[in-house]
């Protein structure tokens, strides 16, 4: 992409540099076998945005049959990574300005109202939003995953999906200015502890390729100390053990994805 770009801060910005206006908003969307939690997705950006784009990775669910059921424009794409994809997905929307949701994510009533009063008062290039996780039915508030800020509303002509896949962020051209939005992005995150476990397996492999190929590497000394260091950030530091049992759950997979991400990295090495 064009230009210097910088990761969005975690702080409301309070400048402005371009008069406010009203916008006409795509919501984007990528999907594969999303049937448990697409309809949630889809039903809470009613009255919110002026279209919906799903792309899907060729789901095999019911997938489909929802989305086009919702009224969302729905076109299949192959998946070549989670950031490609969701580029993909912006190229697609109608509109420049542009909110891009996960399928297992939902917006929250305040945060419906923050984003109406945003589009109806544009002052930004864009705006993040606090997600709240649900793991396995309880409402996590700590453990390294809340506030878990993700900048997703914004002119598409000024950023764009980067980051490191799995883990992908929106990236603005420097000079942007952004906000924090008020209410929070729901993710329904994992339904299982099995669930989880296996996709920190997927994520860490992913992850461990994608520094590979940055040119990044590791030294025996990542594989002993990055996972305690993952360990006691998340659950003492930030607090994970307030979560109860959950907190600790969450606390130790990340301490095996971090571990499983560099013996990974380390073999690729070899």
């Amino acid at each position: 992409m064009p230009g210097v770009m910088r990761r969005h801060a975690d702080r409301v910005t309070t400048g402005v540099l371009h008069p406010t206006m009203q916008i006409q908003l795509s919501a984007v969307i990528i999907t594969l076998n999303e049937e448990r939690n697409i309809g949630r997705c889809l039903d809470s950006l009613k009255g919110i945005v002026d279209e919906v784009v799903v792309v899907d990775s060729y789901s095999t669910d019911r997938t489909e049959e929802i989305c086009r059921e919702k009224g969302a424009r729905f076109i299949q794409h192959p998946f070549e990574g989670y950031i490609e994809q969701k580029n993909f997905a912006l190229e697609q929307a109608r509109y420049n300005w542009v909110l891009s949701l996960d399928a297992d994510e939902a917006l929250s009533d305040r945060l419906r109202t923050s984003i109406l009063e945003a589009r109806n008062n544009w002052r930004h290039d864009g705006y993040s939003m606090s997600r709240r996780a649900n793991y396995c039915g309880q409402w996590i508030n700590h453990s390294g995953w809340y506030p878990d800020r993700k900048l997703r509303l914004f002119d598409r002509r000024l950023g764009a999906w980067g980051g490191t896949n799995p883990h992908d962020q929106v990236e603005l051209h420097q000079g942007s200015t952004t906000a924090l939005l008020h209410g929070d992005l729901l993710h329904y995150s994992y339904y299982t502890v099995e669930d989880h476990l296996q996709r920190a397996r997927k994520y860490a492999l992913l992850g461990a390729r994608s520094m590979y190929k940055k040119g990044r590497r590791a030294t025996w000394l990542h594989l002993l100390f990055s996972p305690a260091a993952k360990f006691v950030r998340n659950y003492f530091f930030r607090r994970g053990f307030l979560d109860g049992r959950a907190g600790w759950t969450i606390c130790r997979i990340a301490t095996l994805e971090t571990f499983w991400k560099y013996r990974a990295l380390l073999r690729l090495q070899d």
